[in-house]
């Protein structure tokens, strides 16, 4: 997968806003009128020339699609290592760089 530049993420991600709204068989006034923004912000998106994420999130939400945003940070879970280390107790100390 190449790099994209921020720009070509906005094109992108408003090309699949306007995909799912169309899949839908919405129209941008009733996505805009459902999220609280007018259509020309809609129309913004869509078109990548730049939105806030408060308004990513709004639409996407609206496309029943917010789960989209929560992908981006998936739940942590402790690493078998983590679960290693829980039982030991401390055998040493290290010296610290002052001490040494």
């Amino acid at each position: 997968m190449a790099i994209r530049t921020s720009e070509e993420w906005e094109q992108f991600a408003g090309k699949q806003v306007r995909a799912l709204r169309l899949r839908k068989n919405m129209t941008q006034q009733e996505v805009a009128q459902r999220a609280q923004i007018s259509v020309s912000t809609l129309a913004n998106l869509e078109a990548g020339k730049g939105s806030t994420l408060k308004t990513f999130a709004a639409v996407l939400n609206v496309l029943q699609k917010a789960q989209v945003l929560e992908g981006l940070a998936p739940t942590v879970a402790v690493s078998p290592l983590q679960l290693a280390e829980l039982g030991k107790e401390r055998q040493r100390a290290r010296r610290t760089t002052a001490e040494r």
